[in-house]
This record gives C-alpha cells, sequence and structure tokens, in this order.
C-alpha cells in the first residue's frame, strides 16, 4: 500500500504535505492547535488537510469515518463551501492511518461539531492564501479578487487562473488555519442545501467495497474457537515448564489446506475458503472449564434491589447493535509491517490495540477503513482485527476473518442494561417541588432534567455488568428519557393537566419549548383525543447539543398487539448542513428506536446468550415502520450539532405515554410489548 508521500505524489504536485508519522501521533480531537514539544492536537497545518492538484482535483483527509451516518457527504459540502468549488471536485480520504491525521475516533455525534469546523478552517485558509498569490501575482489588491468554481479572476477579468496554477507558488507546510475566514452559515452555499450522498450510486450498484468484501492474492478465510459460554476456559494441563490445553486437533488439522493456530488459549482456523474453515472449526474437540453465572430473571435485582420508598420503577433490557455488516477484518503482514481493512469507528484506537496485542510500534500498522455497513456505536473495539492479524501471521498469509452473525450477537458488547428509581413532588399549581433521579449502570448521558425544579438530585451508580456492555445509539439518553418523560406523564395525571400543558408549566428552555411547539402543531395535539384502542403520547428532551420532541399514535388490537401508526418529531440541532440527510438520519433513529422500545431484548441464561440469531431476535420490520413527519428546524445563529443520535430519545417514552393514554397501564420497562402483553 502506498504511503501518504507516495499517495499525494500520485496526485500530481500542488499543495503538498511534508508531515511525518511521528507528528501524526501528536494529535487529539479536542485540540486546535498542534502543540511543539510533545503533547496531543490536531494538526495546525493546511498541508495535513488538503491537496490541490495542478488539474485542480482537491483531495481533502480526515480520520473520521463513514458508517452509514453520511459525513463523507457532510464534510465534503463543508470543504466545496469554502474553496468556492462543486462537491464533485472534492475526493475525501477518511480513516486511514496512512493517510489521515490522527482522530480520537468516530462517535458521540463529535463530527459535525469538531471536525467539520477544522475542515472548514482549512478550506478557508486555503482559499485565502490562494486569492493572496493571485493578487501578489497580479498586482492587484486581494478584494478585487472573486472566486468562481476553483479559479480566480480579478475585477476586470483580466486576468484567471485555478487553483492547481496557483497552489505550487505557496510554501503549504507552513501555513496554519485560520477560522476567522471561515464562512458563517447564513452565506453557506453548498452546505445548507441538499445534496445526494457522493458515492451513491457505487453503493446502490454493488460497486462499494465493504472490509467483508476486500480481497488480496493468496489470501485465506479464517474463524476463531470460541467458549460455550462466558468466562468459560480450555481445561489446562499444566507442567513444571508450561501449560497447554485439552483440546483435540487432530479432526480439523487432517482436513486438507487447513492451519490450525494457537497462541496460548487462542487456537483458530486458516482455511482457503469459508466452508471449509467452518468445517475445520466444527472439527476441533475442546475440553472446556466453565462457570455458574447470572440469568436474565435475576439481572434487575442484580443491579438493583427493590425499594419500596421508590414512587417509580423503571428497567431497561440489554439490546444488540444489530450492524448490517458484522465485524470484519482482513490482516495481511509484509515482514515486520501489518495492514489491517476492517471497520471500525477508531482506527488511530484500533492501530494501538494491534500495537499492544503484538508489542510493535504503532508506526509499522496500518488501519484502512473501507466506508462500513454500519456501527450504531457498537464498533469502537478491534477484537476481529487482532483475530485476524493472529491468523495471518501464523499462516504466513493474508486472512480475511468475518464474524457470523451468532458471534456479532454473542461476543459484541450490548446496550447497558439498567435500572432508574425516581422519587418526585408536585405544588399545588402542577410544578414540580423535587426531584430524585437515580440511574444504577445504565449510563450518565441524557441524565439532566430539561424541567425547572429547585430541589433536584440526580445521580449515575456505576454496577458492574453481568454482560459485556459499551456504546449505543444515544448511549444510556435513551433509557434516562423513557424514565423521566414516561413520569411526567404521570405527574400530569396526577395534577390533572394535559401533558403538553404540564410540560410547559415545568419548562423554561425556550429550544425544547420550540421543538416541542413545532411536534405537538404538525401532530394535531390539541385535537387528539385517545380511546381504549388508540392512544397519543408525546416527550421531548435534548442530549449532545440536539432538541427534539415527538408524538406518537399507537393501536392496539384485541391480541393486545401494539401497532405503532404515526411519528411526528421536531429536531434542532443549529444550522442544518443537508436538510434531506438530516431528515434521513431522524427517520433512522426513528425506526431503531421502535425496536428498543417494544421488542428488543437480549435473552440470557448462565452465561449463554439465547437469541443469538436474526430469527430469534425481533428487529423493526417494514411491517412496523410507521407514517413519519419529521420537522426540521434551522438555526444558522447557532452552530451545528451532531444529530446521528439525540432523535432516538424520546420514541420509546412517546410511545409509552401513548399506551397510558388508551389504556391506563403504565409500562416501566423497556421492551414495552412483553410487559403490556404479560
Amino acid at each position: 500500500m502506498p504511503s501518504r508521500r507516495e499517495f499525494l505524489h500520485s496526485l500530481g504536485g500542488g499543495l503538498l504535505l511534508l508531515w511525518s508519522a511521528t507528528d501524526l501521533l501528536e494529535a487529539q480531537e479536542s485540540g486546535g492547535n498542534r502543540r511543539r514539544g510533545g503533547g496531543n492536537a490536531l494538526p495546525d497545518n493546511v498541508s495535513a488537510w488538503l491537496h490541490i492538484a495542478p488539474d485542480g482535483k482537491i483531495t481533502a483527509f480526515t480520520g473520521k469515518v463513514e458508517v452509514g451516518q453520511n459525513i463523507r457527504t457532510s464534510l465534503t459540502q463543508a470543504v466545496a463551501d469554502e474553496l468556492r468549488v462543486q462537491p464533485s471536485s472534492v475526493q475525501l480520504v477518511m480513516g486511514d492511518t496512512g493517510l489521515t491525521p490522527w482522530d480520537m475516533g468516530t462517535f458521540g455525534s463529535r463530527t459535525t461539531p469538531t471536525m467539520a469546523p477544522v475542515m472548514r478552517k482549512m478550506a478557508a485558509t486555503a482559499r485565502e492564501q490562494l486569492i493572496a498569490a493571485a493578487a501578489k501575482s497580479w498586482q492587484v489588491d486581494p478584494k478585487s479578487v472573486t472566486v468562481t468554481d476553483g479559479r480566480i479572476h480579478n475585477g476586470s477579468a483580466t486576468h484567471s487562473a485555478g487553483y492547481g496554477e496557483l497552489a505550487t507558488q505557496i510554501d503549504w507546510v507552513h501555513v496554519v488555519g485560520d477560522a476567522n475566514c471561515v464562512t458563517p452559515a447564513a452565506n453557506w452555499q453548498v452546505a445548507g442545501h441538499n445534496l445526494a450522498k457522493v458515492n451513491a450510486r457505487e453503493i446502490v450498484t454493488g460497486r462499494h467495497k465493504y472490509a467483508s468484501d476486500h480481497k488480496l492474492p493468496g489470501m485465506l478465510y479464517g474463524r476463531v474457537l470460541r467458549p460455550p459460554s462466558f468466562g468459560a476456559r480450555l481445561t489446562a494441563a499444566s507442567t513444571y515448564q508450561s501449560t497447554s490445553y485439552q483440546i483435540d486437533i487432530t479432526g480439523a488439522s487432517a482436513i486438507p489446506g487447513v492451519t490450525v493456530v494457537s497462541d496460548g488459549d487462542f487456537f483458530g482456523i486458516t482455511a482457503p475458503d469459508e466452508q471449509i474453515a467452518a468445517k475445520a472449526l466444527a472439527a476441533l474437540k475442546p475440553k472446556w472449564e466453565e462457570k455458574q453465572q447470572i440469568s436474565e430473571g435475576e439481572l434487575f435485582g442484580f443491579i438493583k434491589k427493590d425499594d419500596a420508598s421508590t414512587s417509580a420503577r423503571y428497567t431497561i433490557s440489554y439490546i444488540a447493535h444489530v450492524p448490517l455488516e458484522p465485524r470484519a477484518a482482513v490482516a495481511n503482514w509484509e515482514g515486520d509491517k501489518l495492514t489491517v481493512w476492517t471497520g471500525t469507528q477508531r482506527p488511530f484506537g484500533v492501530r494501538s490495540e494491534l500495537a499492544s496485542a503484538f508489542k510493535m510500534p504503532e508506526e509499522q500498522i496500518r488501519i484502512i477503513m473501507p466506508d462500513t455497513g454500519s456501527a450504531y456505536g457498537g464498533k469502537h473495539s478491534g477484537e476481529c482485527a487482532i483475530e485476524a492479524a493472529r491468523l495471518a501471521k501464523a499462516a504466513g498469509k493474508p486472512v480475511k476473518l468475518i464474524w457470523t452473525r451468532e458471534e456479532e450477537f454473542t461476543w459484541a458488547y450490548l446496550r447497558p442494561a439498567g435500572v432508574i428509581e425516581i422519587n418526585s413532588a408536585l405544588n399545588t399549581d402542577g410544578s414540580l417541588s423535587s426531584w430524585q433521579f437515580h440511574n444504577y449502570m445504565s449510563g450518565p448521558s441524557g441524565l439532566p432534567t430539561p424541567y425547572e425544579v429547585a430541589d433536584k438530585h440526580e445521580q449515575y451508580h456505576e454496577v458492574d455488568s453481568p454482560l459485556r456492555q459499551g456504546s449505543y445509539r444515544g448511549l444510556a439518553a435513551t433509557a434516562n428519557h423513557f424514565a423521566r418523560e414516561s413520569h411526567m406523564d404521570d405527574l400530569a395525571a396526577k395534577a390533572g393537566m394535559d401533558p403538553l400543558a404540564f410540560r410547559l408549566r415545568n419548562l423554561q428552555n425556550p429550544r425544547v419549548k420550540a421543538v416541542l411547539a413545532a411536534a405537538t402543531e404538525r401532530f394535531g395535539w390539541s385535537k387528539a383525543q385517545s380511546t381504549k384502542t388508540t392512544g397519543f403520547g408525546l416527550a421531548c428532551g435534548l442530549e449532545k447539543g440536539g432538541y427534539v420532541a415527538g408524538c406518537a399514535e399507537v393501536e392496539i388490537d384485541p391480541n393486545r398487539d401494539i401497532h405503532v401508526k404515526r411519528v411526528v418529531v421536531a429536531w434542532e440541532c443549529g444550522a442544518i448542513v443537508n436538510p434531506k440527510h438530516l431528515e434521513n438520519q431522524v427517520e433512522g433513529a426513528i425506526m431503531m428506536g421502535i425496536g428498543g422500545a417494544l421488542f428488543e431484548a437480549i435473552h440470557f441464561s448462565n452465561g449463554r446468550i439465547l437469541n443469538p440469531h436474526l430469527a430469534q431476535y425481533r428487529v423493526p420490520r417494514f411491517s412496523d415502520a410507521p407514517r413519519i413527519e419529521v420537522v426540521l428546524l434551522d438555526r444558522k445563529d447557532i452552530p451545528s450539532a451532531g444529530a446521528g443520535e439525540t432523535p432516538i430519545v424520546c420514541i420509546a417514552p412517546a410511545i409509552g405515554n401513548a399506551i397510558f393514554a388508551a389504556t391506563g397501564s403504565r409500562i416501566r420497562s423497556m421492551p414495552m410489548l412483553p410487559a403490556f402483553q404479560a
């Protein structure tokens, strides 16, 4: 694979990077300037981020990755906007540790608020440098120079030059990004408008290659031996000098083309194709030592014993990410250098994990992240890359490892389960007088209430999880909003108030009020009258700089099935970068949220996942899709926030409140459908 220097030379001269791998390791997303003499920060040189070739082709670089949230398009819009060119003129290189500046990772809805401003700053600085170079060459006032579609003209149109012609005149390595020349949102020409996904044709025609599609000459296929339950260990047979494991590999080793890989208690298979690899894996005969563990029915008592003094207790089940593309990696060793193609949200983090696993310098490892088939917070860690690299090192050939769906369900981490307890009180006028909110194990995201209350205590209590858990779209904000917004409807009923009026009585935040007003007006809340079979509910909230309110209509049939018929969500996240794609993100969050709200749950017993297949694990289907209406509030006076996560938080409580409005039954568990049908 080409180095960054070789890659840039292949693009032609122009804005040429002279940035070492060591320099790139001294970078961190939280920084704004590269600190001399150590420390972590993003590079501040324009040359670390942009290359302009003699033909005017623009290449931009970012360590962020594309996992379906469409930041490839939005970041392209940012660069094109500042350089005053068509988006088709910009190629974006993403998530390649050999080519891009260091990045902490793609998570937390941070790309839009943190990376887009950096890309804008660098592109805007480049534009102004090119204008200055042209003005100096032509001996004219820079203010008389204009830019149109990658060409610079002076006022009388006597002179004209393309970016590529001028780029070679500038010492880009010493040009530092200047935020003062960035275009305000009100003046955006490319951003702020709909733009089709930049590589949509490749994706819909199948030309785009994901990590699981990647192939190398002579490549083998791998499988890894997994324990039958969490915490199970291979039975050891220790001697004075070494430890071996009781596993019969003769059957697998006898299969032509198969290599059995062993490294301590790690056992795997390499084979000419996936079918032979699976056959060889099944032929291994290990002996396991298992341990007793808690089961699903014991979970919530384990997290927090029930407290009779608590006015409301909410429980949240583990759920899986269920990405369309399971974890996949292709590893290739060339001498002491390692290249891995893998779907990950943290290419540089995976590089660090590999360096630690193989006790080698990070500079000898390259991670290339093809645009990947979704993640939802579930692809932070690099276990698949490490496994593929171990197999490839032992085999002496490139190895592809794709986790099965069962492995993805069982060995990937889950959205945390949790218990939430609330105690509250009201004044006679319907205002909140006290609020005590405790989250056990699920997480602190979205914990603070947006409602006004003088006496409040909100706390997250960490608990050791029986199952592996980690990041998930919206983190714990979904659980905390479900509990809070469900409880707010209960308090509204206690006060004899309409749920909307009750919230407005206790709200001062103007941005929350704005989305509530927009959602309820579009929904027709004032005319919504619940019956025994049709219910209407609402919820609102904020997280990660985004503000959301949603209304839901549900229908309950004689079999006590719940059908979500209509959803209206209003969303505000500052200045909108791409309206259509923002709407798509909100719609996707709603559909994903319906799954967790009604039926998604991981079932487990004594260290085993009981529903590790899509035939057993219920995700939303086309038949579950309601009529969805999205109302976008564009605030060009406020910096853009990320939008991939927070829209998920209000759908579950809106559905729960609609069920309550129709039946009078309050369901305090997610998923709700099993409890409602019990």
